[in-house]
């Protein structure tokens, strides 16, 4: 399913990141993360009872201490594609459970941003000992390092967990929880409808690219992720030298959007001049953020749907972003 063609577009890609960093200010800095092939003989496969809640903001989660171990670091063994009547075709372990993807993370390169109470929620899948589906091309599988040290099992690039709540073959209580969380497709691709999909949005928001636009009735033509949700700038940040002011407990409310390949964009103005340009805010937090015009971009917790704009002119400082990089209805 990977051809050549696509693994030299990675490489450009990432390449062209690199590249960019320079711009708005900013240190260049290197930012990619190793994903190997794996392809160990499958291990047996064991669950223990999972408790973990999980944040509708954030993904993370509250109240995990029942989480069990086993679950946890337990192999995948050999995955399989399960066909559901209400998502489709999802990839699961050897033992039936949904295997998870997460709208925060990145697949190119591939990292993991589900650490600590999120990682209890969700716990990521082992490299070790995982193997294909049957008919699936090996070469979709991948391994990343988690920030532990420990390896973590990629498919098409992005980390796979499965959800604590889940507690039985065929469960896929994680999808679309928070609007981050989506079952895997066989493609690698979210696996939409179902579950808790209409807090992230529908069938169709899940097939967008990963920075597009719509037109609002009242503010034009606003820039929407992946999710169909509306994405805000922060008048109190600094564009040049590119500079992220929200921060701790903001982040909280306005989590900021990852980092968008040019090429998964759609109506974005995403040249770069050496000045301003599309390039990726390199937080001292770790966190990577996609900017655009060197604004760097974020989503808010109290949109609930595709097209709530609930984060406009919060505070006199949040406004919706234009394709430009512009602030829609902010007062001259």
């Amino acid at each position: 399913m990977k051809t050549s063609w696509r693994s030299a577009s990675l490489v450009a890609s990432a390449a062209a990141v690199l590249v960019l960093t320079t711009a708005c200010g900013q240190d260049k800095a290197d930012t990619s993360t190793g994903s190997q092939n794996v392809g160990a003989a499958p291990a047996a496969n064991g669950y223990g009872s999972a408790g973990a809640a999980a944040s509708p903001s954030t993904g993370a989660g509250a109240g995990t201490a029942g989480a069990a171990a086993g679950t946890q670091t337990q192999s995948a063994g050999q995955l399989a594609v399960a066909d559901t009547d209400k998502l489709g075709e999802v990839v699961t372990d050897s033992a039936g459970m949904t295997l998870y993807r997460f709208d925060k993370d990145t697949a190119e390169p591939p990292k993991s941003n589900c650490d600590g109470d999120c990682a209890t929620a969700w716990p990521p899948v082992p490299a070790s000992g995982a193997t294909a589906p049957i008919g699936v091309d090996k070469t979709l599988l991948g391994e990343v390092t988690r920030t532990d040290g420990s390896k973590q099992l990629t498919y098409e690039g992005w980390p796979l967990y499965r959800f604590a709540k889940d507690t039985k073959a065929g469960d896929t209580k994680g999808q679309g929880v928070g609007g981050t969380w989506y079952a895997t497709a066989p493609d690698g691709k979210k696996a939409s409808g179902g579950g808790e999909a209409a807090a992230g949005g529908s069938a169709e928001a899940a097939d967008l690219p990963g920075l597009s636009t719509r037109n609002d009735p009242e503010l034009g033509e606003v820039v929407v992720d992946k999710n169909g949700m509306t994405v805000y700038r922060f008048e109190k940040d600094v564009p040049w030298p590119m500079k992220s002011n929200c921060v701790g407990e903001c982040l909280e409310k306005w989590p900021v959007v990852a980092p968008v390949d040019a090429a998964d964009t759609k109506g974005i103005d995403n040249k770069n001049d050496g000045r301003r340009g599309y390039v990726v805010n390199n937080r001292p937090d770790g966190l990577k953020q996609q900017s655009i015009d060197c604004w760097p971009l974020y989503t808010f917790a109290g949109d609930k749907k595709p097209g709530d704009t609930n984060g406009q002119g919060v505070g006199g400082t949040w406004y919706a972003i234009s394709p430009e990089g512009k602030p829609l209805g902010k007062p001259k």
